[in-house]
């Protein structure tokens, strides 16, 4: 349960949480993005649309962390007592 004074379970669940935040302000985005695209404001629709796919690629990256989260036994800690 607790690694090194961690909470992996909680640990885990937090950086959903924050992919569940991310997710929305992506849908957010994408529907910012099409309005803009519709009332012709191309360069704002580019940046929104941009801005988009960097959220996706951060929700990437917290995929990654919570699978490197459940690598449990097979991640590299050492604990050394002093």
């Amino acid at each position: 349960m607790c690694e090194n004074s961690v909470n992996l379970p909680q640990l885990k669940v937090s950086v959903g949480q924050v992919d569940d935040v991310v997710a929305l302000a992506q849908q957010h985005l994408e529907q910012l993005h099409h309005l803009a695209d519709h009332g012709k404001q191309h360069d704002a629709s580019t940046e929104l649309a941009q801005a988009t796919v960097l959220l996706g690629e951060v929700r990437g990256k917290l995929e990654r962390a919570i699978d490197a989260l459940g690598g449990g036994a097979s991640s590299e800690v050492t604990v050394e007592l002093v």
